[in-house]
């Protein structure tokens, strides 16, 4: 498989005519250095899509809207979430994408919040193959544009695992995590992996029937017992015409240590919340 994105075909004009129409309703600019590391990460995730199912998304245009919109849309909130942390002097913020598929929405977010440490995490082999390629072609993105890259690693590792681990153990100041499970099993996963004063922040469909507001209030539990503060729903503007419709984002705040019996094993999370 391809590791060079140089050599791969260019994004056509639709790719990029989506993504900037979608910038400009969210307001939002990328920079130079970051186009090219989002130009070299689709065209390398076309060329492995065609032999490993990546991503359900397979045309530019759905990968402009769905992939890469839908994660930058974020922006605005994660900067806010950022602004409140604390990290080490001369340090941005780290970035976690659990569960991280073909790169998203982990690598858009690297390039342009900008953030420090990133890791994209994913337990299936072929995908953390993919994400190691990924991340040194937008490294070298930044690089050919004579820009200091952000730090990209790929973990083909379980959060459970990594949960073991004390370097990861409490270690990230943002986990971010999309269509990975619900907001009860997010946060019982993410939390572990998030220092104090971090954030847990997921992507979830708002249906407006109620269900995304009971499973909330649901995961609320969960969350103060393994450390976070109450879910907390936050709604995105245009998204549908610039992302997926009906996105938003949850996020949960890390105020205290997570006891270190979490996160339980799968299958005791799948049977039963916390009471």
């Amino acid at each position: 498989m391809p590791h060079d994105a140089t050599l791969l075909p260019a994004l056509g004009d639709e790719f990029w005519l989506a993504v900037d129409d979608g910038l400009g309703q969210l307001g939002i600019e990328l920079s130079v250095p970051a186009r090219a590391a989002i130009d070299s990460h689709v065209r390398l995730l076309l060329a492995w899509n065609a032999a490993f199912n990546l991503t359900a998304l397979r045309t530019e245009r759905q990968i402009a809207v769905g992939h890469v919109l839908d994660a930058v849309a974020a922006l605005p909130v994660l900067r806010d979430l950022q602004a409140t942390m604390r990290p080490p002097a001369d340090t941005r913020p780290s970035l976690m994408d659990l569960g991280s598929g073909g790169g998203y929405p982990g690598i858009p977010l690297a390039v342009a919040l900008p953030s420090g440490r990133t890791a994209l995490v994913d337990s299936i082999g072929k995908k953390a193959r993919f994400l190691a390629v990924a991340a040194a072609a937008v490294m070298d993105a930044f690089r050919r544009a004579d820009a200091v890259p952000p730090q990209l690693e790929a973990l083909a590792e379980r959060a459970e695992d990594l949960a073991d681990e004390p370097d990861q153990r409490e270690a990230w100041d943002l986990l971010v995590a999309r269509a990975v499970g619900s907001v009860a099993e997010i946060a019982e996963i993410g939390l572990p992996l998030v220092r104090r004063g971090g954030y847990v922040v997921a992507w979830k469909r708002d249906h407006g029937d109620g269900r995304l507001e009971s499973e909330v209030q649901e995961a609320g539990r969960t969350a103060l017992r393994v450390g976070g503060t109450p879910p907390r729903i936050v709604h995105l503007p245009n998204v549908g015409r610039a992302g997926l419709a009906g996105h938003c984002l949850i996020t949960v705040r890390k105020s205290r240590t997570t006891p270190a019996r979490f996160p339980r094993p799968a299958s005791e999370r799948r049977r039963a919340l916390l009471p």
